[in-house]
């Protein structure tokens, strides 16, 4: 972030604000989650290993490698998961995106409405031309949802990755920013 103020967003039933310390409780009950983890890179077996990923969600801020937000409802600031884009390279306009929903919030379209305003602002605020997203080939809700929030599916990456002893592949989507 380099000396600026956390960028917090809102849209029309969510709040997406920092994630500190106080949500680590909440970050390690989504990555140690079964149903959250099958198609996801991170995961975390105690409270104490979760200290990495919010470590991890600091140093982007820190170094402008990019921002992750909490995902919360606006009506008793629930904690419904975490969306963000990280591998910012300004000198090439260029970004990927990321994001999990606790299992309770699935099939609400949140991630849809959380994404809607992260990507306003990646595009608008800070002028990224193509932002991409990685997903397991056999995450086929998350590719729904970025199909439904305008990427395109541009290609497939076979056995590209090892995760549980096993090589899996990942799809690549994109979406260009249509003023940039």
């Amino acid at each position: 972030m380099n000396n600026l103020t956390f960028p917090k967003l809102k849209s029309e039933r969510l709040i997406l604000d920092q994630i500190t310390l106080k949500d680590q409780n909440h970050i390690y009950s989504g990555l140690s989650n079964p149903e959250v983890i099958r198609y996801y890179g991170v995961n975390y077996s105690s409270l104490e290993e979760t200290e990495e990923q919010m470590n991890w969600y600091s140093n982007l801020e820190k170094s402008g490698s990019g921002i992750w937000w909490a995902i919360r409802s606006k009506i008793d600031n629930e904690f419904i998961g975490a969306i963000g884009f990280n591998d910012h390279h300004p000198e090439y306009k260029r970004a990927e995106i990321g994001f999990w929903l606790l299992p309770d919030f699935w099939g609400k379209g949140y991630m849809i409405e959380a994404a809607d305003v992260v990507i306003q602002y990646i595009f608008g605020q800070l002028k990224i031309h193509r932002l991409e997203a990685y997903v397991e080939s056999k995450n086929i809700n998350s590719s729904k949802v970025l199909k439904k929030l305008g990427f395109h599916h541009e290609g497939l990456m076979r056995e590209c990755e090892v995760k549980n002893g096993e090589f899996i592949s990942v799809d690549l989507f994109a979406r260009i920013n249509p003023k940039e």
